[in-house]
């Protein structure tokens, strides 16, 4: 038996072949990128999130802040669909709510859920801390000091965004020392929590105070000293909270009328 022949190509079929899979549009909506599992889209997914909490951590973004879909559309020119996924995620992750007819929020944790997120941190650090002490090296004592030197430079030119960022990413630093990614995951999610509590409940709180206390914890971890190590870390993350009301007292009207003396 003879074998079967191929077909020939019909007329215009390598042209559509080698032609775009579809017209490109002139108007705006054709230029964004479609949803879907790709790459492509799963990269711009990621992006709008870590936008939106960078954001929040550097306070551009306050809790309570409505995040509608199609503003974020046209920002980062992508579909409602790739930003409801970004979205989606960020509730996951506690710094958006979502709200049935609403839309999407920045959370604004309660006053139970931010004792909650300082008690994880102080569990979470202490015994990062103990790990680290006893196997850091000279050049990661290194890394540490430039970034101590980029959040004085912050603190100084009273860059607010950029010493809030460099003061949280200090620990999410600590946590990458160790090499375990999933810890610094964790703490990279309640660094950015903490951030979103302070914007409700932060008093005056003090920078140049929480960088000497960064300092003096990198003192600890060259010199080895675990306890003293462990014991700066968790004094620091209670002054954080110390500054945060989170018992705002109802004033008595005298003491509130009359000068103090």
């Amino acid at each position: 038996m003879p074998p079967t022949q191929p077909k020939p190509a019909r007329p215009g079929s390598a042209a559509r072949k080698t032609s775009p899979s579809r017209p490109r549009a002139s108007t705006q909506a054709a230029s964004r990128l479609e949803p879907g599992g790709s790459a492509a889209a799963q990269n711009m997914t990621q992006r709008i999130v870590e936008s939106i909490t960078t954001a929040i951590v550097e306070r551009r973004l306050m809790p309570g802040t409505k995040l509608a879909e199609q503003k974020i559309a046209d920002i980062f020119k992508v579909s409602r669909t790739l930003v409801r996924q970004a979205l989606n995620q960020l509730s996951r992750d506690r710094l958006v709510t979502l709200e049935p007819a609403r839309g999407a929020f920045v959370a604004q944790p309660s006053v139970a859920e931010a004792r909650q997120v300082f008690e994880v941190r102080q569990l979470l650090e202490a015994g990062m801390m103990r790990r680290l002490v006893a196997q850091i090296t000279p050049a990661q004592v290194a890394e540490l000091r430039e970034h101590l030197k980029r959040e004085q430079a912050a603190v100084q030119r009273t860059d607010v965004s950029g010493r809030t960022r460099l003061l949280a990413d200090f620990h999410v630093v600590l946590a990458r020392l160790l090499g375990n990614e999933v810890l610094a995951e964790m703490l990279q999610d309640l660094v950015s929590r903490s951030s979103l509590i302070s914007l409700m409940y932060q008093s005056a709180h003090s920078a140049e105070h929480s960088f000497e206390e960064h300092v003096a914890i990198v003192d600890a971890l060259e010199k080895r000293d675990a306890r003293a190590a462990v014991r700066l870390l968790e004094d620091h993350l209670q002054n954080v909270e110390r500054n945060l009301r989170l018992d705002p007292r109802v004033p008595d009207l005298e003491a509130a009328l009359l000068p103090q003396d």
